[in-house]
Parts: structure tokens; C-alpha cells; sequence
């Protein structure tokens, strides 16, 4: 059986940042990787969870909400994988960086955290999730197109 790609990538020396991690015709999968592989403490679950909400709420209200094919945590829980079609890496790093601002910055009720919505909706952490995301943010608010590939 062949490799798949992400499985190529050497974690021990991934460190977190967004990185473009495949790309199939018009869509392109980011690896946004808030936190260093194999190295604990990973994203505790449910603040793994209150992002995926957010930025899934947040992107899919954004410009390019038309772009956005796909937003979910990696079983890792390192990170997160953001699908985007027709979209300037540019484009795709300033979504990011505005949707994790966002989410730094919010109080009110978490979106799709009832039961009727949600399949976990018990589990949940907001402040836990801005703490992260805070955290987070200065390793990508000056990103770059050319820190986007996988360097080594």
C-alpha cells in the first residue's frame, strides 16, 4: 500500500505554523499545526472541539465562505486541517490569521453546542480555547506564502 503524503512528513521536526500540505486540482488542504508533534501536552479535547466550532462558524461567514470545503481537528490533536478551493495562499494565510484573531477575542455562546446540533455538544471549553488560540497567534500573525512548504 502507498504512503499517503501527510505520513511523509518528518513530525519530529514539524513545528507549529501553517503549512500547505497537499494540494488536488483547485482545492488545497493547510496544516495548521498549533502545537509540536509528539511532544505533550497536545490539545486537550474539548478545547480541540471549541475551535473546530469557531472557525468553522467564523470562515464559513468570512469572504471566501464560498471557498471553504472543509475545517476538523487531526486525530493527532496537534492541529487542524483547512480545505479551501480557488484560493491565493495569501489569501488562505490572512483567513487564518483573522479567524484565529477572531476567536481570540470571543465571549458569547459557543455556535452548534446544543444537543440537537452537535454529537459532543457537553464538551466544550471557551476559555481554554482563547487561552490556546492567544497562545498561538504570535507564531502566525506574521506568516508568510514562502514559510507555507514543509523545509526540511
Amino acid at each position: 500500500m502507498e504512503r499517503i503524503a501527510s505520513f511523509c512528513v518528518d513530525h519530529n521536526k514539524l513545528l507549529p505554523g501553517i503549512y500547505t500540505s497537499r494540494v488536488d486540482g483547485d482545492i488545497v488542504t493547510y496544516d495548521i499545526r498549533m502545537r509540536r508533534p509528539n511532544i505533550p501536552p497536545f490539545l486537550p479535547n474539548p478545547v480541540l472541539h471549541t475551535i473546530e466550532h469557531l472557525f468553522a462558524t467564523f470562515a464559513r461567514n468570512s469572504e471566501l465562505k464560498d471557498r471553504v470545503i472543509y475545517f476538523g481537528p487531526m486525530g493527532c490533536r496537534t492541529g487542524f486541517y483547512l480545505l479551501l478551493r480557488n484560493t491565493k495562499p495569501s489569501e488562505a494565510i490572512r483567513l487564518i490569521v483573522d479567524t484565529f484573531q477572531k476567536i481570540s477575542e470571543y465571549e458569547g455562546p459557543i455556535p452548534g453546542a446544543a444537543a440537537s446540533e452537535c454529537g459532543n455538544y457537553l464538551e466544550h471549553d471557551l476559555s481554554g480555547t482563547v487561552q490556546e488560540v492567544k497562545a498561538f497567534l504570535p507564531v502566525i500573525e506574521n506568516w508568510t506564502v514562502e514559510k507555507l512548504n514543509y523545509n526540511f
